[in-house]
């Protein structure tokens, strides 16, 4: 295994970037930067072992510096949606970023893939990781405490991409961290995900109102079109008559995982049946997005492809969207002084 690094340009604030290309013995390079703590590409071999890029991305910093959909991107403070942008803790409500509507998103204008991050590489046998660290100032986006977070992502020779969260908070706060990448199996820039095949284990789901936020109901998959227990392809049901995915223009749900959440397991498998490569899903946490691109419209990315609707697919593990405002969820809340710690693991093989 080795680690590469090089220059990936300077951005608009004058903070010089870098790529981080982590290849292993099997195939598999994964390259990240510290601008933004961002996935840049994953390249797998398919069955007969040609080798492609599977994660939409840019070419260049200046991409990933405007980045609309969130190419590859570490997600915080809070991922996904808060509701009226405002939620109360201890008595005292926090006001956010309106970024979505009346709602927050991912954060808010400024997410954690706009920062720089300070880089830790460690390297063993059979894995190579890099750390990306920063501190997070109390009322950055609106919410409290001085948070000290960082995101390692390894690659192992059993080609997993391993992502670890840490947090850590000096007064009580709200946390919710995931990674945005978008996959496509044949490859980034080969259109439509539709004729790959998911499984989630997954018996519920949380539906929503019109714009995103979950009503606090948790609905059996059981009969509807949202029902991945059985792998079957994205395109089978997505167009279908049902309010959820017509809110949604697609999928665009959060999946309420049947696990324990005392440890890793595995919740969902992404397979592309011409070349042969199928992805596993890993996690301790309660939930998972699943969303089909359907909002990309004509987005330039790297290489020079054009990224269309529901030209990638994403599984962003996660607490339930505005559980911080739901207490029948899964708590997101992080008190001071505790730390938050959770895996998701990518894994690739081929059928």
């Amino acid at each position: 295994m080795e680690i590469a690094k090089k220059p990936f340009g300077i951005t608009s604030k004058g903070e010089e970037a870098t790529l981080y290309t982590i290849t292993n013995d099997n195939g598999m390079t994964v390259s990240f930067t510290d601008y933004g703590a961002n996935i840049v590409s994953i390249l797998v071999p398919d069955a007969s072992g040609k080798v492609v890029d599977v994660c939409l991305g840019y070419d260049d910093i200046a991409g990933y510096e405007k980045n609309g959909p969130g190419f590859g991107s570490f997600i915080g403070r809070h991922a996904n949606r808060i509701g009226g942008a405002r939620f109360e803790l201890n008595g005292k409500v926090y006001e956010l970023d309106k970024n979505d509507g009346e709602n927050n998103l991912h954060g808010g204008f400024t997410g954690y893939n706009k920062f720089m991050y300070t880089a830790e590489i460690y390297e063993a046998d059979d894995t190579i990781s890099i750390e990306f660290s920063r501190l997070s100032p109390h009322m950055e986006q609106g919410f409290p405490g001085n948070l000290d977070v960082s995101v390692t992502y390894s690659v192992t020779q059993a080609n997993e991409l391993v992502i670890e969260y840490s947090a850590v908070s000096d007064r009580d706060t709200i946390v919710n961290l995931t990674n945005h990448c978008y996959f496509n199996l044949a490859g980034h820039n080969a259109g439509s995900i539709l004729d790959h095949k998911v499984w989630i284990k997954a018996n519920q789901f949380t539906p929503t109102t019109a714009d995103l936020i979950p009503t606090g109901e948790l609905r059996d998959v059981s009969g509807t079109p949202m029902d991945f227990r059985v792998a079957k392809k994205v395109g089978q049901d997505i167009d279908a008559n049902y309010e959820p995915l017509i809110i949604g223009k697609g999928y665009d749900h959060n999946y309420v995982l049947d696990i324990k959440g005392t440890e890793v397991e595995k919740v969902g498998e992404l397979i592309e049946e011409k070349s042969g490569r199928r992805m596993e899903i890993f996690t301790d946490l309660p939930g998972m997005q699943l969303y089909t691109g359907n909002f990309l419209n004509g987005e330039k990315g790297k290489d020079g492809a054009v990224y269309n609707k529901r030209a990638g697919i994403c599984f962003e593990t996660q607490f339930f969207p505005n559980s911080c405002n739901i207490k029948s969820f899964p708590s997101c809340v992080l008190k001071a002084g505790k730390q938050f710690e959770s895996v998701t693991i990518y894994k690739f093989s081929t059928i």
